[in-house]
């Protein structure tokens, strides 16, 4: 069943925001927390072909040598990630859960997420670079995949997080982010929090009427909304809309089907998520 907040724990600057994160999300969901560790760490040995370079004594030796090394790597790595998730584990007991599981996984990430998605409720990782992708160090290189990937919640922190009190929900009327919105009324999450419904576009009759349905929605839940329709073009209004009104979280759809989409997913949704300033929930 889906009721878990999973935490995607690396080596990266983000760890200590992400574990910040999990702890309000899952106090604001009362779900139980739980925090991963993924060794996605790839064993160079299969990768390597020695075959006519050295003769066989040396190249058998060589091989047996590199085995070693190998399975110490692994080890270390091993070892490293039990010390982050103990770390992590005593950062988010500070913080008021008094239990939160710890589990180490190896494989690659985004698989190990799927594997997990039936019992996971929201999905909380770092913002990272792909430069800085290590074996320990390497969700932000996955963010896009696991996007992509995930059909669930997906909460991305920035570094230094705390409970966002100004949220800001990218509305353009699509499928998706309407099905957001129900979900948004639905749950505890964002209950506390001052909502702006921001639309990119035309002040017509039939956005102005999308919109009040989202304010509805969110009002007839406890969500007090506020409705802007703003010009210009998606990638700048929304940015200086956050700016202006000091956004703390930005809730939109993974995928639309408006001009917002350019904004939102781009090329790549990791271009997206370079590109803002804020933490982002996002929606499938």
């Amino acid at each position: 069943m889906a009721d878990n907040v999973i935490a995607c724990i690396d080596d990266s600057n983000y760890a200590q925001s992400v574990c910040d994160g999990a702890v309000w999300a899952a106090q604001k969901l009362q779900a139980p927390l739980h925090l991963l560790h993924v060794l996605d760490y790839v064993h160079g040995l299969g990768e390597r072909n020695l075959s006519g370079t050295l003769g066989f004594g040396a190249q058998e030796t060589l091989l047996e040598e590199l085995a070693e090394l190998d399975e110490k790597r692994g080890k270390l790595a091993m070892e490293q990630g039990k010390q982050m998730l103990a770390a992590a584990l005593e950062r988010v007991k500070q913080a008021g859960i008094s239990e939160a599981e710890t589990r180490q996984r190896h494989g690659e990430l985004t698989d190990t997420l799927v594997d997990l998605a039936d019992e996971t409720r929201l999905l909380v990782v770092g913002k990272r670079g792909a430069e800085s992708a290590s074996a320990h160090g390497h969700i932000g290189s996955h963010i896009e995949k696991i996007i992509r990937t995930m059909h669930k919640p997906i909460l991305i922190v920035q570094q230094g997080f705390s409970a966002p009190k100004q949220l800001m929900i990218a509305y353009d009327g699509s499928p998706t982010i309407r099905k957001g919105i129900e979900m948004i009324a639905a749950s505890p999450l964002l209950k506390d929090s001052v909502c702006h419904l921001v639309m990119v576009g035309k002040d017509t009759a039939d956005n102005r009427e999308s919109l009040a349905w989202a304010k509805n929605q969110l009002q007839q839940s406890g969500i007090e909304a506020a409705e802007h329709i703003i010009a210009g073009d998606p990638d700048s209004a929304l940015e200086e809309f956050q700016r202006e009104n000091a956004i703390d979280l930005l809730v939109m759809g993974a995928y639309g089907h408006s001009r917002i989409r350019h904004f939102i997913v781009g090329s790549t949704t990791t271009a997206m998520i370079c590109r803002c300033k804020t933490s982002m929930l996002v929606l499938r």
